[in-house]
């Protein structure tokens, strides 16, 4: 049996950018058959561990160790092909880079299957024209031809649309190659992870890991945290008594021991590190909306648009009223973003008619985030009249305001083009909530956004008064936000649901391909074929599988212990116990499959 060891791991692993810590002392493994979810707020240096673990950058101090027979495959947030390559020559160049020797035709086998496998159809489609799910998909691609042992994503959701998610799940849970996951997506992290590391000062090593899927982590956290504050109040209650025993004068502290009045101190510095590990700052949004008591604020009447050849959606009407929130799907290319951008007037429709409210105040979010110039500094983007924002009627300093959006004092000098993706994001939003709006248009504003964030979001959207229509591959979101789904087919249909499943549902009906009845032709009953040995074998074998397999989780679990992972004598007994029991299960499902085609003749 293979050796089912660590693959890859970190071992107290530190990096600092400037005088900022990203993160220090990180230590974790990979094993065969993982999916490792990473989570953590915007600048905790998730992609920074990735690149490290990849070998594309250094850590400051700390190991790194790959198994040497260990492929590792990368696919970073941003996909950058070069110009004039098409989908064939991209995975033909990945591999003609490894220096191996192929057998006639397997290059171009190899090159089919992989493309078939991540759903292109035309494998001479030039990377130019991709959307960025394309692109995305491409990039994955890209990585699988190589056959990697491990592959590390990073935000691997973002730009791909809903049936992109769902391909990208079922692709990392059937694969044989272990995965590490940096996302923001909960659902994705739901559906996909078998362990979950958050990165977060708010622990006391910096990180707190948990088995299971994200739902089990959030059970992790809490509990953690609820213990975390009782230790604060336990501290403070302690710390009150020994501050009034200093307080008391000189005299009567003589007749302590010095080491009461160190202890007293020691726990002060406790109470202070733990009270600063218990306060976290969280970015506030909270969109501006205007007075208005207009029932109707915009009338969409047979819209219809066509791109090139394709027709996108027609004969589309629907009305938007206070408190209407539509979530927008469709596959990429149906014409999500351009149907904002019509409703933004930004774009002209084909044909149709659009009614809007006397003086209606519309904002729109867009996720290519062309509206930002980068060169421009952060204090500039944020407050470009002067040093203050005018928000609901009061002037705000340009050091709160960016406070507000989690931006530090030094950062305001700093350009936009050195800002991460999810700081951007943030810089977006903050320019857009000063503006005083009736409706909200929001094509893809989670991207990049850590998980406080997204909540903090989700609440203001909640709050909003006027309407909103959302485009979002966040499929926690959507359920949580929409009150009602525009689905676009991208063929020129396009229908309302009740939510998301009902549209997914609707969407699976409709692509599956029409069967001709088959005639069901009763076969004649065998008799079973075992002696009263094998008889007495089948009956308990499901049973004694299920118990095998209980005991192989249960080794698993312990292997993925912190504790046994970084002890060499303890890694060892406890990786030959997996491989016993997994012969075990091996063993017993054979036995099984020899009984069962004896029992069906």
């Amino acid at each position: 049996m293979a050796d089912i060891g660590p693959l890859a791991g970190v071992s107290e692993v530190s990096k600092s950018f400037g005088a900022q810590a990203l993160f220090e002392q990180v230590s974790f493994n990979l094993f065969p058959g993982d999916r490792l979810g990473i989570i953590g707020p915007n600048g905790s240096g998730k992609t920074t561990l990735l690149r490290i673990l990849a070998g594309h950058e250094v850590p400051d101090s700390g190991l790194v160790v790959t198994r040497r027979d260990v492929k590792l495959g990368y696919v970073p947030q941003e996909a950058t092909f070069e110009p004039g390559l098409t989908a064939r020559s991209v995975l033909h160049q990945a591999l003609m880079a490894t220096g191996r020797n192929f057998m006639p035709n397997e290059l171009e086998a190899l090159i089919g299957e992989t493309l078939g496998k991540t759903g292109f159809e035309d494998l001479e489609q030039p990377v130019s024209t991709m959307s960025g799910g394309w692109l995305k998909r491409l990039s994955i691609a890209k990585e699988l031809v190589l056959d990697p042992d491990v592959l590390l994503l990073d935000e691997p959701t973002n730009h791909l649309d809903l049936p992109g998610l769902t391909w990208l799940e079922d692709l990392l849970r059937r694969s044989r190659f272990a995965s590490l996951i940096v996302s923001h997506d909960r659902w994705f992290l739901e559906n996909v992870a078998t362990r979950m590391i958050e990165l977060n000062k708010v622990y006391p090593q910096g990180t707190l890991a948990a088995t299971g899927p994200y739902s089990d982590f959030l059970e992790a956290r809490q509990l953690f945290l609820e213990n975390q504050a009782k230790e604060q109040q336990t501290l403070e209650n302690k710390v009150r008594r020994e501050v009034e025993w200093l307080k008391r004068g000189p005299k009567a502290r003589a007749t302590k021991a010095q080491y009461r009045i160190d202890a007293a101190h020691a726990l002060l510095d406790a109470l202070d590190e733990v009270t600063s590990r218990n306060t976290t700052a969280t970015v506030k949004f909270d969109f501006g909306a205007t007075a208005r008591r207009t029932k109707r604020l915009m009338t969409v009447r047979n819209l219809a648009k066509t791109l090139g050849e394709r027709e996108l959606f027609k004969s589309l009407n629907f009305v938007l009223s206070p408190g209407v929130r539509v979530a927008l799907v469709g596959a990429n290319g149906s014409g999500k973003t351009t149907l904002l951008r019509i409703l933004a007037n930004e774009l002209e429709p084909d044909s149709g008619r659009i009614e809007s409210a006397d003086g209606l105040k519309v904002v729109y979010f867009d996720q290519r985030l062309q509206k930002l110039d980068l060169d421009q500094t952060l204090r500039q983007a944020l407050a470009p009249d002067g040093d203050a924002v005018s928000y609901r009627g009061a002037q705000v300093h340009i050091s709160s305001w960016a406070k507000r959006f989690l931006f530090r004092q030094d950062q305001l000098t700093t350009p936009l083009r050195a800002l991460s993706g999810g700081e951007r994001a943030r810089v977006m939003i903050a320019k857009l909530v000063t503006t005083p709006a009736d409706i909200l248009l929001l094509d893809e504003p989670t991207n990049d956004l850590d998980l406080a964030t997204l909540e903090v979001l989700e609440d203001s959207l909640l709050d909003f008064p006027g309407a909103i229509i959302l485009v979002t591959h966040d499929r926690y979101m959507l359920d949580k936000i929409a009150t009602t789904v525009l689905g676009l087919d991208g063929q020129g249909g396009a229908a309302f649901y009740g939510d998301y499943a009902q549209w997914q549902r609707d969407i699976a009906v409709k692509s599956e391909p029409e069967k001709e009845p088959k005639v069901v032709r009763e076969r004649p009953s065998r008799p079973k074929r075992l002696t009263w040995k094998e008889q007495r074998d089948y009956e308990t074998i499901e049973e004694r599988i299920a118990l095998a397999e209980e005991k192989l989780a249960r080794l698993l679990d312990k292997l993925h212990d912190p504790s046994i992972a970084t002890n060499a004598i303890k890694l060892a007994e406890c990786s030959t116990a997996v491989e016993e029991a997994q012969a075990e299960v091996d063993t017993l499902f054979t036995r099984w499959a020899e009984l069962e085609e004896k029992v069906q003749g």
